[in-house]
């Protein structure tokens, strides 16, 4: 496969080979897990620059506020611009933010480092609708779901390959450790994805507002972004507080302890590759309907959980597998409503999706203030059952427009 194959509109042809899925898979994992690296590293951040833990916990809300605005203000880029070379300038760009953090011995730029890193680092959300897009229409889902289960690895991977790394050679480590990386990576999917570009002609401006016009105009657009946003809140709720429980008396783990008990996150990133599978075969629906059913349960384990690490784990296993599964068909059925609005639809989801999580948060935070693990587990179940009743009206949404169809 050549890299810059000239194509109207659209190019295709027989679909990314498995090595290609790959090596976008692990770009779209080293974009996203790039800012999780600070999250192990804050103690040590703080006495490099002798400040507060606090001021240096600043790093992961900048972070994510960068990476927020990406979504918003670059990812639709993707629907005007040619999409390799965008892909290829973010991480060229996140990589520079990655070497600032790397290299700096000023609080200031490891701030402006990490603010580039995040802004630019959205180039994972054009790769994986782009991997959509280059693919076979029929196996599209598969595509997502390879390049998606590297993104969600990447995420979980990034805590701890952040440790071993600061362990080895100091926190600077990681960071330059990142851009060298990135900078291998760009130029390996420069060398071997084909152009992509959108046929349809628009400025910047019509781009952003066409987000609102696709909002308004796309009633499952609005009901999948709502069941992603809810469904990532009830597990956000989870993630937010679980470091409490696991660290108080009932179990006792320590920092690197509980670490580990999430990377049995692996396996809902496993599950991204299977939702990715029965999407292909029209079993969206069916699919999204089995994860709600998990999600629900998942927190029946986790409140068993308080007292047994077992039910505890289990409960962990069940809410990945769900989000996972559900974040797939979700990205799988907006794509398909309007193939030439991919990036702007994926801004648009993904924008709802990461609010989501932030209202989960806070909402996790809340509960454990006011009723601990107890309030925790029924908060996050409360949330799943408004996942249930937006999947049921996202179905009839569905229903209704078979019976227009002719």
């Amino acid at each position: 496969m050549t890299s810059h194959s000239p194509s109207s509109g659209e190019a295709r042809g027989a679909g990314l080979s498995t090595p290609v899925l790959l090596l976008m898979s692990v770009a779209c994992g080293l974009c996203a897990g790039g800012n999780y690296f600070n999250q192990p590293l804050l103690h040590s951040i703080a006495a490099s620059f002798q400040i507060s833990e606090a001021t240096a916990a600043l790093t992961v809300t900048v972070a994510q506020v960068a990476y927020a605005f990406g979504l918003l203000l670059l990812v639709p880029l993707g629907d005007k611009l040619e999409r390799l070379s965008l892909v290829v300038v973010l991480m060229l760009l996140a990589a520079t933010g990655q070497f600032i953090s790397g290299f700096t011995n000023e609080i200031g730029l490891l701030f402006a480092g990490i603010i580039m890193a995040g802004l630019f680092s959205v180039a994972a959300q054009i790769l994986v609708p782009m991997a959509a897009t280059l693919s076979d229409p029929s196996r599209s889902g598969r595509a997502i779901g390879i390049v998606m289960s590297g993104l969600l690895i990447g995420i979980l991977a990034a805590r701890s390959v952040a440790g071993l790394l600061s362990g080895l050679g100091g926190w600077h480590t990681v960071y330059r450790v990142a851009g060298v990386t990135m900078l291998v990576i760009a130029l390996a999917l420069w060398l071997v994805l084909p152009s992509s570009r959108n046929p349809v002609r628009a400025s910047y401006l019509q781009i952003l507002g066409s987000m609102a016009t696709l909002i308004r105009d796309m009633p499952r657009l609005r009901s999948r972004s709502l069941i992603g946003a809810l469904a990532f809140a009830s597990v956000s709720a989870l993630f937010s507080t679980m470091a409490l429980l696991l660290s108080g008396p009932s179990h006792g783990l320590n920092d690197a302890q509980i670490g580990l008990v999430g990377l049995i996150g692996v396996a809902g990133a496993l599950m991204a590759n299977v939702a990715g599978r029965l999407s292909d075969r029209g079993w969206d629906r069916q699919t999204s309907m089995v994860c709600v059913v998990l999600l629900l349960l998942s927190w029946g384990g986790l409140y068993l959980g308080a007292s047994s690490m077992l039910w505890f784990l289990a409960g962990m296993l069940l809410i990945d597998l769900a989000l996972q599964g559900l974040h797939i068909s979700n990205q799988q059925i907006v794509y398909q409503l309007a193939p030439e609005a991919r990036a702007r639809i994926n801004a648009v989801y993904m924008t709802s999706y990461f609010i989501g999580a932030a209202l989960g948060s806070a909402a996790g935070s809340l509960a454990w203030n006011y009723g601990g693990w107890g309030m925790i587990c029924l908060t996050g179940a409360v949330l799943a059952v408004l996942t249930a009743c937006v999947l049921w009206h996202d179905g009839r949404l569905l229903d209704a427009q078979s019976v227009k169809a002719p």
